[in-house]
């Protein structure tokens, strides 16, 4: 009989990005969280920015520093909240590039607040098979 472990389900808080500066925008901004997988051809990115949309999305691409950000619209509503249990803001992250992803083939889809970015490999770092000739 195979036992089988009891493992729980974490729930991560929203983080708030703590800088050494002041941010010149008001409300808070947050460090959205963010997978990253592998295969022969690409580096994927995918972050998770509930209630941002496409027209909200910034991502910019400077030496190897890769920075998104994505601003939520704001919430038109004349309700006046009366308890509050997610907290809402804009998201920043920044990531250092290797040197193997072609920068000119970089692409980004954003749907249902998932933001993917692919991030392809240059030709040479992509594995390849070594042809072995007989002497």
């Amino acid at each position: 009989m195979r036992k089988v472990e009891n493992k729980q389900i974490r729930i991560k808080d929203k983080q708030e990005i703590e800088g050494k500066s002041e941010m010149t925008k008001a409300g808070p901004v947050f460090v959205p969280p963010v997978d990253i997988y592998e295969d022969e051809d690409a580096l994927v990115m995918v972050a998770d920015m509930p209630g941002v949309e496409k027209d909200g999305i910034d991502i910019h691409l400077e030496d190897n520093e890769l920075s998104i950000q994505g601003q939520v619209k704001k919430d038109e509503s004349v309700l006046s909240p009366i308890y509050i249990e997610y907290k809402t803001g804009d998201y920043f992250r920044r990531f250092t590039l290797p040197s193997v992803i072609d920068r000119e083939k970089i692409d980004a889809t954003i749907a249902s607040g998932v933001l993917k970015v692919i991030l392809p490999k240059a030709e040479a770092a992509k594995p390849r098979k070594i042809i072995v000739r007989g002497g």
